[in-house]
């Protein structure tokens, strides 16, 4: 028997961040988000992906989706990492939530390179190929099995490219690792109920296969990054 047996996946489970929600505590619950993706890895994760993803395309303008951005810590990090290297990357962050866009548009004020829509990941405005890939962190768990090959189609009807989703690892190690961490390093209540909460809810890679499947965008690549207890998905060019 192992040490650590499977965890299996809770299904209609509500995060705080799903419901109504303060501005402040938005505020709060995204600086801590914020601040596992860059203690943790999580930006590095969906930032290593897309740079393969772009290859030589990096050498132009690049534009790239951010479905479900949240608070935008991904789409900023992209940004000064592209400036670094003298880039022209433009960002459109998308959520389907109004006031959650307003935290992102106040937090990425100083970044006109990132352009806000409010719209559903399932139904995204942008026609087909209309940017060069789509990302998405810690987005797909929120959605149920009906649904979320949805996402993944969108994604890659959208991207030129291709795509990369970046969501949690499901284990009962994650699990343990994720609540300590969001005691220590995280403050809000939202994000110490979320945190493990959103481990429960994550697909595991067979999961996530079988979903790209359902979606039309298989055969994905899912790469494991342990250390950041993320997973990495990727459809389109190889």
């Amino acid at each position: 028997m192992p040490l650590l047996p499977d965890l299996p996946r809770i299904q209609n489970a509500v995060e705080l961040l799903d419901g109504p929600a303060s501005l402040s505590e938005l505020e709060a619950n995204f600086r801590d988000i914020s601040r596992l993706n860059r203690y943790f890895g999580g930006s590095w994760v969906t930032r290593s992906h897309l740079v393969r993803l772009l290859g030589e395309r990096r050498a132009g303008s690049v534009t790239v989706l951010d479905v479900g951005s949240g608070g935008a810590d991904i789409p900023v990090r992209l940004v000064r990492w592209a400036r670094r290297r003298g880039l022209a990357l433009r960002v459109i962050a998308v959520d389907r939530d109004r006031h959650i866009l307003d935290v992102a548009r106040r937090r990425a004020a100083a970044y006109p390179e990132i352009s806000f829509v409010q719209a559903d990941g399932l139904r995204l405005p942008v026609r087909g190929g209309g940017v060069d890939a789509a990302i998405s962190s810690l987005t797909l768990h929120h959605l149920e099995p009906d649904a979320a090959p949805g996402l993944l189609a969108e994604m890659g009807r959208t991207s030129r490219l291709g795509f990369v989703v970046n969501d949690l690892m499901r284990s009962r190690l994650a699990y343990v690792l994720v609540w300590l961490t969001t005691r220590i390093f995280a403050w809000n209540r939202m994000s110490r109920h979320d945190g493990p909460l959103s481990v429960r809810r994550a697909y595991s890679a067979r999961e996530i296969g079988a979903l790209a499947e359902r979606a039309g965008v298989a055969p994905v690549r899912i790469t494991r990054h342990p250390l950041c207890l993320r997973l990495a998905v990727v459809g389109g060019r190889r």
